[in-house]
């Protein structure tokens, strides 16, 4: 169970007509929690306990009454795996800090939910054995010192049997299976070597491909590659209730499968007497006194963020309504719809102004505009832009109509510069010239463009750049022009230069589109050397110098007989119809795509 405690949702934590408890890691970030639901409308457990030590504890701790043993697993009663350097742990609480355990007792047996250790590392199989070795030692102590029937359920990280793993139908896979420590102990662990009873394999006891578990990072449960290592295991007592048991391949969602068994709800003993399953189980609701009694303290619906003891944080975000009662409306609302659709607004002006509505559509005496449509309308300015706002328009020789800038003195004020002011002459300068021009060609002078006139007066330059530093519309609105002016002078230049426009060429343009092109498309798959098929991307993601590099294998699943290498496949073991042993680094690729 991936999560932690504090990213459980209620419907998850408390589902309805469910009672629910988890074991979170206390060392680590949450990836190996356990959780247990029961159906209160059925059962209500006697008592839980999390861990396996019985070290781990509740506030106020568990008393005599609510703990499920009376004797819990020793150090000096487990032979324990030594460390590398051959040290082993001096306290079992180690073994219980990464949140693997939850048992519950149900009258008529212990259930223990586990998820054991992977061998992820080599520096892991310590951990690995030493927590087997302590579940083994707490189910003896419930079997032997307790007369208890006992149910495991769970993910070992081990495979039984051959049969139960994806290369075990290989002669490599058969040869030296048992050398491995985690399955010699297992194997010693299960009926007939040891006291529990792997009942899912009890039904289906020649059954092949009977997986729980796939590598989804390499695609295998498409050719259904896994391994068996989710179980179900029962004591010898408990075997006649079992009515049935499988595994569910077809649910998706996980790299894991379901797994379950189903129970008889009576059974006949060998004395010929009748025994009702839930009346062994002491824990049936259909009694008065079943029904009143509480769940086992450490249920989730006892936490405090769930039993209303604890502000949740999502509620100091949450807008406080006040009571209906308190709020007594002073006005009724107006509940009249705002007629705004005689205004209208002109798009095509240079300027957005509101077109008022004509005299004939005005609304007589009677129809005045209520409070809330006069507020409307006093938000919309009425007036209309002046014709120096929206700018002139003037007629060439041409005929034609051009857009005419027209700015006026205003008050000298503050603010950023256009980009204009540092090419414009100062004021002085510009009113010299003014007058200059003014002497000679009359009270105004024009510079014309291919595309507008500016109409220039009286101290021009300086008046404009103190304008648009006013009114940010003016300041871009002046370096706009500007902009205009530079490029069409440098137009005018270059044609000057040359009657007859040259040729523009494209063979560099090309080129450079062509190079970008090549320089930013997706890199394309290579073919695998063995089937000639697209291969497949992916990226290491493994701690390490190579984190973060992608690289390019067969897209093929993997299967029995799949091509691992030289190394490690014998070469008459190959199966090629699953993936070969294509691998290359995504920047080989792309060396050999630039070269070519």
């Amino acid at each position: 169970m991936k999560i932690q405690r504090s990213a459980l949702q209620r419907p998850v934590a408390v589902p309805e007509h469910f009672q629910s408890f988890f074991s979170f890691p206390h060392s680590t970030r949450g990836y190996s929690g356990v959780a247990v639901y029961t159906n209160s409308r059925v059962i209500v457990p006697l008592k839980a306990e999390e861990g396996l030590t019985g070290t781990l504890q509740p506030q106020p701790p568990l008393s005599e009454e609510e703990r499920i043993s009376r004797n819990y697993p020793e150090r000096e009663s487990i032979e324990l795996y030594p460390e590398e350097d051959g040290t082993v742990p001096k306290d079992l609480a180690v073994l219980d800090l990464e949140g693997r355990g939850l048992v519950v007792d149900f009258g008529l047996f212990v259930l223990i939910n586990v998820y054991c250790p992977a061998e992820t590392s080599e520096t892991r199989l310590p951990y690995k054995m030493n927590f087997n070795r302590l579940l083994q030692e707490r189910v003896r102590i419930l079997i032997e010192d307790e007369k208890r029937e006992v149910i495991v359920v769970g993910d070992l990280n081990v495979a039984a049997d051959p049969l139960d793993h994806g290369e075990g139908q290989l002669k490599s896979g058969r040869e030296g299976f048992w050398d491995h420590p985690a399955r010699a102990w297992f194997r010693k662990w299960l009926s007939p070597n040891g006291p529990m009873v792997d009942v899912i394999r009890s039904f289906w006891p020649g059954r092949q491909g009977m997986f729980t578990c796939w590598n989804t990072v390499l695609n295998a449960r498409e050719a259904n590659y896994g391994a068996r290592i989710d179980y179900i295991l029962v004591t010898k007592g408990l075997v006649p209730f079992v009515k049935a048991g499988d595994i569910q391949a077809d649910v998706r969602g996980s790299d894991h499968c379901p797994i379950y068994i189903d129970l008889h709800d009576e059974i006949t003993s060998d004395e010929g007497q009748l025994l009702r399953l839930i009346d062994l189980m002491k824990g049936s609701s259909g009694g008065e006194s079943d029904a009143l009694r509480q769940p086992p303290r450490i249920a989730a619906q006892f936490w405090d963020e769930f039993s209303g003891k604890q502000t949740l944080l999502s509620k100091f975000f949450t807008k406080k309504q006040s009571p209906a009662s308190s709020v007594e409306p002073t006005e009724k609302a107006p509940t009249e719809d705002i007629p705004i659709t005689n205004l209208t607004v002109d798009t095509q002006s240079q300027g957005s102004a509101i077109n008022e509505p004509s005299p004939s559509s005005q609304p007589a005496a009677d129809d005045a505009p209520s409070q809330a449509e006069s507020a409307l309308l006093k938000t919309i300015p009425r007036s209309r832009p002046s014709e120096k706002a929206l700018g002139k328009r003037k007629v060439t020789a041409s005929g034609g109509s051009q857009d005419t800038l027209i700015s006026s003195k205003k008050k000298k004020g503050t603010g950023q510069a256009s980009i204009s002011s540092f090419f414009i002459a100062s004021k002085a300068d510009s009113t010299a010239k003014s007058v200059e021009k003014l002497s000679r060609k009359g009270s105004k002078s024009s510079l014309k463009t291919s595309s507008s006139v500016i109409v220039v007066d009286d101290e021009q330059a300086d008046i404009e750049d103190e304008s648009s530093s006013q009114n940010p519309i003016n300041h871009i609105e002046s370096d706009y022009q500007f902009a205009l002016s530079l490029a069409e002078a440098e137009e005018n230049k270059n044609v000057s230069k040359s009657s007859k426009p040259h040729p523009v060429s494209t063979t560099g343009s090309e080129e450079h589109k062509k190079a970008w092109d090549r320089l930013l498309a997706p890199l394309e798959a290579p073919l695998c050397t063995v089937h000639q098929e697209p291969t497949k991307r992916f990226t290491v993601n493994k701690p390490g110098p190579n984190k973060g590099k992608t690289f390019f294998v067969c897209s093929r699943p993997v299967g029995p007989g799949y091509d691992k290498g030289k190394s490690k496949r014998l070469r008459e073991e190959v199966d090629p119809r699953y993936r070969c042993d294509f691998f290359k680094w995504a920047n080989d690729v792309k060396k050999v795509t630039n070269r070519s």
